[in-house]
């Protein structure tokens, strides 16, 4: 099968090593995958600001640059669900690009749902003897709609343990700019998110979500914390 991957902004910038395990992946599933180098952002950010003119800009630019993609994968649930959820809004007065944004929406998938259910692929052969706890991101669980396909690649983990966490759908505080505009709450939640984390025993917090462990391991290193963070991703290619 034949896909494009699309490599969100920050895990490009800070996670290279996942962006690469996610070709990897995806290859070993038996895809064919192209990447794209013009791409850029999904738009969200600004959006998320409130800037839709300039998130606009930048949605315009993704549907050119995957126009021609068969199929849409990322390691991201905030920014495929941002696309399937958001764009439609973004364009609502743009026929043009709304029915363009219409058509693209069917072909992005979030790389867990994409193996799970279209794959039918859930066994990587990876091994990773750890014992581990999972965080629903908010985009993945709520505007996505991914709980169970996460859980299910895990299971297929030799040497892996999943201890679930109490509260597991509560937020980790980050938000996107949520976490710069209110800081203080947003600490606190993340706070009890990684506490959370902490009373099941698990050596690392694991997500689909980048952006989301990104956030708690800067709470966890700034509070020498004895837990990591890992990219779902980063275990399926271990």
């Amino acid at each position: 099968m034949n896909v494009d991957a699309f490599i969100p902004c920050f895990i490009d910038q800070f996670y290279p090593e996942t962006a690469a395990n996610f070709i990897a992946i995806l290859e070993k599933a038996g895809c064919t995958v192209n990447y794209n180098p013009e791409q850029t952002c999904c738009g969200q950010p600004a959006f998320n600001s409130g800037y839709w003119k300039e998130a606009g800009a930048v949605a315009k630019k993704f549907l050119v640059d995957f126009d021609e993609a068969e199929i849409v994968v990322a390691p991201s649930a905030s920014c495929t669900g941002f696309i399937k959820n958001y764009y439609s809004k973004i364009f609502e007065d743009d026929k043009l690009n709304l029915e363009k944004s219409n058509q693209i929406s069917k072909r992005v998938f979030e790389l867990t749902d994409f193996l799970v259910n279209r794959l039918k692929f859930t066994d990587f052969g990876a091994t990773f003897n750890h014992k581990v706890t999972f965080h629903d991101s908010c985009a993945g669980l709520r505007e996505y709609g991914i709980e169970k396909e996460p859980r299910m690649l895990l299971d297929n983990v030799k040497g892996l343990e999943l201890l679930e966490m109490e509260k597991r759908e509560t937020c980790c505080g980050f938000g996107g700019t949520f976490a710069a505009k209110f800081h203080s709450i947003s600490t606190s939640m993340t706070n009890q998110k990684v506490e959370n984390a902490l009373k099941t025993g698990a050596e690392y917090i694991v997500s689909i979500e980048a952006s989301c462990l990104m956030n708690m391991d800067s709470y966890i290193r700034k509070n020498n914390l004895p837990i990591k963070t890992i990219h779902l991703v980063d275990i399926l290619a271990s």
